[in-house]
């Protein structure tokens, strides 16, 4: 088995046929196709199923391909890390932030970042933690920065608290229950979430419980924080949500707190990543500037 001939199956899969795979690699499609093929029978089992409109991995292909893409992404880190050993500021660095990671954290990363490694590719994706715990496991992101997991981390993961961390109620400006003092005064009110599990419904109901209110009802899902902004803003609906997103200079004109008394918990922000497996210099580095940017006092939570 040869490195180019998993680099070859990996690109179809990716772009779902020959002909696209081909441009990507900037090889002539019957060389492709070879590669393919020697591979199958020294597999002994197909790869892909050829169609009309491209091809599809068999069960075989998507086993294989998922640890394929583990070596590729191994073999591109050890080329980056050894650059940079040597001096070098090449490579790429891959990031998942939480909305509170980027709003919080990321401002005081970016300029020493790119001061460091000016040549250093940076991909930040922002997302929760269910969405990139399998890409974490892969090698294709080097770390994620966040709320902790509802569930702990896979066994190839490892988990670093960062720090303590509540929420606060957003909604519109001019919103209808924006003097509201209590989560009694909001038990009408309808909500929206960020969550892509059941969790964060389940923590708002329990938190509503504890203070003996029925739990609250939940109008809208979203996975994308730009949607609940946009939803926030146009809406009656309110969001309990990390206090750093208070913070967002982008909406801090349409969306404003309503300061309750009670105490909101919200979980701590951690950081997860590949365990065992170090770092590139740079992903460390970035890392070490996402620390360096925790508050040494962390906000408190405001009451009427």
């Amino acid at each position: 088995m040869k490195f180019n001939q998993m680099r070859d199956v990996v690109a179809i899969a990716e772009r779902g046929s020959l002909r696209a795979a081909a441009r990507h690699l900037r090889l002539a499609q019957p060389a492709l196709t070879r590669s393919v093929h020697e591979l199958e029978r020294e597999l002994g089992a197909p790869l892909f199923e050829r169609r009309a409109r491209g091809m599809a991995l068999t069960p075989v292909g998507q086993a294989f391909v998922r640890r394929a893409a583990v070596v590729l992404s191994e073999v591109k880190r050890a080329r980056d890390e050894v650059e940079q050993l040597n001096g070098g500021t090449q490579g790429r660095v891959v990031v998942g932030l939480s909305t509170a990671g980027l709003v919080a954290l990321l401002p005081k990363a970016l300029q020493p970042f790119r001061a460091r490694y000016p040549n250093v590719e940076l991909h930040v994706m922002e997302g929760w933690y269910p969405t990139m715990e399998a890409s974490l496991s892969d090698g294709s992101v080097d770390l994620y920065v966040g709320p902790e997991p509802e569930r702990p981390p896979r066994s190839e993961l490892v988990q670093e608290k960062l720090f303590d961390n509540f929420r606060i109620i957003l909604g519109r400006k001019g919103h209808p229950l924006a003097q509201a003092k209590s989560l009694r005064d909001l038990v009408d009110a309808e909500w929206a979430t960020t969550s892509v599990t059941f969790q964060a419904e389940e923590e708002m109901g329990q938190l509503f419980a504890q203070h003996n209110l029925r739990a609250p009802r939940l109008a809208l899902r979203s996975q994308s924080a730009v949607t609940l902004m946009v939803t926030l803003t146009n809406t009656d609906l309110l969001a309990m949500v990390p206090v750093q997103w208070s913070t967002f200079m982008a909406t801090n004109s349409a969306i404003a707190p309503i300061l309750v008394r009670e105490t909101l918990p919200a979980p701590a922000m951690v950081t997860v990543r590949r365990a065992g497996l170090p770092l590139t210099p740079a992903a460390e580095h970035f890392l070490d500037l996402l620390r360096r940017a925790i508050p040494k006092q962390q906000p408190k939570q405001k009451s009427r």
